[in-house]
């Protein structure tokens, strides 16, 4: 009776494959996303109304895909899903379905800042974000 052999080179071929793979740190999907990933905080200001605090969590998968939150500090609201978030060059564009909430703003060169318009249920404000801490 014949034992099958399998060749030293391709055991050790395939050792040294399935270690450097098991070792080797995970690819960084989300480094495009990184300055937009984080908590940002701004002030909703609609003229006659009190102005609304608002904060907005980002956050990215390994895949690179972001997904988000938003919160409404005032008004005891938290977790508001965005159904739609991209960030491209500098852009981000997120929407919120439920709330018939959109946004679009701009990032500055220091990553520290987020300026843009938010429309929200026909109505469009000013919006700054500023990350938190």
């Amino acid at each position: 009776m014949k034992t099958a052999r399998v060749p030293l080179f391709a055991l050790c071929g395939g050792l040294t494959l399935f270690f450097g793979l098991t070792i080797a740190p995970a690819p960084a999907w989300a480094q495009d996303a990184s300055p937009i990933v984080g908590d940002w905080q701004g002030t909703l200001n609609p003229g006659a109304q009190p102005k609304k605090p608002i904060v907005v969590h980002i956050s990215a998968a390994q895949d690179g895909s972001l997904t988000g939150t938003i919160d409404y500090p005032e008004q005891d609201t938290t977790g508001i899903q965005m159904t739609a978030i991209t960030y491209r060059k500098s852009i981000l564009h997120f929407e919120c379905t439920p709330s018939l909430t959109l946004y679009d703003g701009t990032m500055n060169q220091g990553n520290t800042a987020i300026s843009g318009t938010m429309k929200q249920a026909g109505e469009t404000l000013d919006l700054t974000l500023h990350r938190t801490p």
